[in-house]
């Protein structure tokens, strides 16, 4: 049996983007994002595993042209994404078109991995049975985002998560966003709301603050992650995925916590700069990361 050293399981999503200039139909969801990342770096064992409908099957053969592996479960529709963006592209407005199946024990007992990343975009994507099943198989990563997600009426609202506690003893590694955070902890003090989320489990915690970087508490130190300005703000869907990207393959390399932070930051900021997924090179965050002038303010 193969064992991958970094193993993404998430839904592709049919994604319709609006912006103040622009509307844009593409696939999407955390699953796309962060494979046509971690593609760009040809020295990790890679594989993808998702679930969408029949229709949009291309998109599945598309990714295995580009040379990624990915394994399907069969779903009777695709998960159908609305994003409106307004001028903030930190801000977004979110529907619900159209759900997936949710994945199941049985069609993940014969993936093994070092790092398990489950990106989460509705609450029941992965029941807490597939999270503490695939814990005992590598270090679990989670995008906490669709724990958060309460479709009503095709609207998405943010909501806490209801099971936290018991999910998160089974979790290595957590991201949020500050409204995320806010949500799980209901403070805005990051540091306060860091260590409460490694008190109910989280052994590296990481909280993303926008234009403001990001921090990450491993349980003895807190790590300030500055924020690289883009050149130009393009399109912001996809972007904390692809920061996940970044870390979590800094992180099976063996990198320490700063240093992927810092590489994370750069790869999310470079995909800021253009429409659709990352598309660049190792080389292109080096740059990003030697040239950048920001620093991430105090806190």
């Amino acid at each position: 049996m193969n064992r991958y050293e970094l193993c993404c399981i998430g839904h592709i999503t049919h994604d319709k983007i609006v912006t103040p200039k622009k509307t844009a139909h593409m696939p999407g969801g955390t699953s796309y994002y962060f494979s046509h990342a971690i593609r760009q770096f040809d020295d990790i064992n890679y594989a993808l595993i998702t679930a969408l409908g029949q229709e949009d099957m291309h998109v599945v053969e598309e990714l295995r042209q580009l040379g990624i592996r990915v394994e399907v479960m069969p779903s009777r529709e695709s998960v159908y994404f609305e994003n409106i963006y307004g001028e903030n592209q930190d801000n977004r407005t979110q529907r619900v078109l159209a759900k997936a199946d949710p994945f199941t024990i049985d069609y993940l007992k014969d993936i093994e991995a070092d790092i398990f990343h489950l990106g989460s975009l509705l609450a029941d994507d992965f029941s807490l049975e597939v999270v503490k099943y695939l814990s005992g198989k590598g270090r679990i990563s989670i995008d906490s985002q669709g724990y958060l997600r309460e479709v009503r009426n095709r609207d998405v609202y943010a909501v806490d998560w209801a099971q936290k506690r018991d999910f998160l003893q089974y979790v290595y590694f957590l991201k949020a966003n500050e409204q995320e955070t806010l949500a799980l902890t209901g403070t805005n003090d990051v540091e306060k709301a860091a260590k409460e989320l490694h008190d109910w489990g989280v052994k590296e915690v990481l909280l993303t603050l926008g234009s403001n970087g990001s921090i990450i508490y491993d349980g003895t130190n807190f790590y300030l992650i500055p924020a690289y300005k883009p050149k130009e703000t393009v399109d912001a869907t996809g972007c904390g995925d692809t920061y996940m990207t970044g870390y979590l393959y800094c992180r099976a390399k063996g990198m320490g916590i700063e240093e992927s932070g810092k590489f994370a930051a750069a790869i999310s900021t470079l995909k800021l700069e253009a429409m659709g997924p990352f598309s660049g090179t190792k080389a292109d965050i080096e740059r990003c990361m030697q040239t950048a002038e920001q620093t991430m303010p105090m806190l």
